[in-house]
């Protein structure tokens, strides 16, 4: 019986499992890694149950696509759990999941092992899962992933890891925790994890352009979808209080999205990160709602235009822009002393106008499969990841982005990294009072440059 037993007081079966993740020896983490694991799993398989159970928490797109992802990169996983906070959300990720024929047979997860509610993390943490994905909106990320890191599970969680400094520092302490418990947590940066990235920045970071100078980073492009009042009061036929509300049309509420910069242009932002093998000490910037209003776009921006300064006195120069009929680019640059890179296009000019280098055209990268494959072989090697800090303090990055277009200040790190303010609401439940709700006329308040207060 999996529902209600408790992290360390697993059956003798399991404990012979749990045993051999632990004991489990290779040679080496990284791309490639699965490989090398495969033959150590084949080694153990006749006496050892090596199957990595699996929870996930959050079944809305990216939930469904992780685990996903994670079943067809691995063999020897199983789905064993599901938690949301919503029933039909949860019931339409399994549809979907069984549908694959490819991973059905590897998914096990009776009603009684289906978790609904605002503490379903908890339940589904309850069971003898190895490993939990954690795929909500990013603002529960802290209080599930510290959880998580309690009960003793290898985690894998999304991007961004928080939406507030007060959240990046309950995970870097959680992180710390992870490490002293050897647990694997893997950070759904995949860029880490694609060959034409790692390739390209070692040989950037081995001089092939000499010093970097400066770096552009963009993530320009349309609106993501939405979930409007009126469409959700017609399928369900109610009123959905302002919390569901909220929770269903999540991506415009600073607590719960953190901002489309922290949202979806951290990527870019991690691989400057990545580059420079630091994080920046101060930036400044602008941004704003422009072209997208209305009630059902509640309060983040649609644009954001920051510069980021390292010690060292590198420039990062950044945009993100959610605005139909512009130009587009989800990209990276590198300028250097000796030539320019274009890093998301894994090419690298030393020489002039052509490549004097780039990544074999042709081979097909699986980044958002390696990213798991990489992580459970790690941990079947008893070597695991911990990709936490980076997710972490590149989540910060994006963080002391969105910090400065709100306040129109120039921000240092260290203050940003302090700041109490806290965008998490004080009470979780669907009839509480969510932090922030709408005027007379239904609209949300924007921040304002220049009155804002983030720190």
């Amino acid at each position: 019986m999996h529902e209600g037993s408790m992290p360390g007081t697993s059956p003798v079966k399991n404990a012979n499992r749990r045993e051999f993740l632990k004991t489990s020896s290779a040679a080496a983490v990284g791309v490639g890694l699965a490989a090398q694991f495969s033959l150590a799993r084949q080694a153990h398989a006749a006496e050892n149950d090596d199957t990595i159970r699996i929870a996930l928490v959050g079944c809305g797109g990216r939930g469904t696509g992780a685990i996903q992802d994670s079943l067809q990169a691995n063999q020897r996983v199983k789905l064993i759990a599901m938690a949301d906070a919503f029933g039909d959300r949860l019931n339409s990720s399994l549809d979907q999941l069984m549908r694959n024929g490819k991973i059905a047979p590897m998914i096990d997860v009776p009603e009684d092992r289906r978790f609904v509610g605002l503490d379903a993390y908890q339940k589904a943490l309850a069971t003898d899962c190895d490993l939990v994905i954690l795929a909500t909106p990013p603002g529960f990320r802290p209080i599930h992933f510290e959880a998580a890191v309690s009960a003793n599970k290898h985690v894998f969680m999304e991007k961004p890891v928080a939406t507030d400094a007060p959240g990046v520092r309950r995970v870097l302490a959680a992180v710390e925790e992870s490490k002293k418990k050897n647990l694997g947590v893997g950070v759904g940066l995949q860029r880490r994890h694609h060959g034409g990235y790692i390739e390209t920045i070692k040989r950037l970071q081995d001089g092939a352009i000499g010093d970097i100078i400066a770096a552009r980073v963009y993530w320009n492009g349309g609106p993501p979808w939405v979930h409007r009042r009126s469409e959700l009061k017609q399928q369900y036929g109610r009123d959905l209080s302002e919390m569901e509300y909220q929770l269903r049309n999540w991506y415009y509420f600073v607590w719960l999205c953190g901002d489309n910069i922290v949202e979806q242009h951290i990527h870019n932002l991690d691989v400057i990160n990545w580059l420079k093998g630091a994080y920046p000490v101060k930036a400044n910037g602008m941004g704003g709602s422009q072209v997208r209003r209305g009630p059902d776009y509640g309060q983040i921006y649609d644009h954001h235009c920051v510069e980021f300064e390292y010690a060292d006195g590198t420039r990062m120069f950044s945009q993100c822009r959610q605005t139909e009929g512009c130009w587009s680019s989800i990209s990276e640059h590198a300028h250097g002393s000796k030539g320019y890179a274009d890093i998301s296009g894994h090419e690298i000019f030393a020489d002039g106008s052509k490549p004097s280098w780039q990544f074999p055209r042709g081979r097909r990268q699986r980044d958002y499969e390696q990213e798991h494959a990489d992580l459970i072989a790690s941990i079947r090697a008893g070597s695991p990841l911990n990709e936490g800090e980076y997710g972490a303090k590149s989540t910060m990055t994006a963080i002391l982005g969105r910090m400065c277009t709100y306040s129109g200040q120039v921000l240092s790190w260290d203050d940003a990294l302090a700041s109490t303010v806290s965008y998490l609401p004080t009470e979780l439940d669907f009839q509480a009072q969510p932090p922030v709700t709408p005027g007379a006329d239904g609209m949300y308040a924007v921040p304002m440059p220049g009155i804002t207060k983030v720190i």
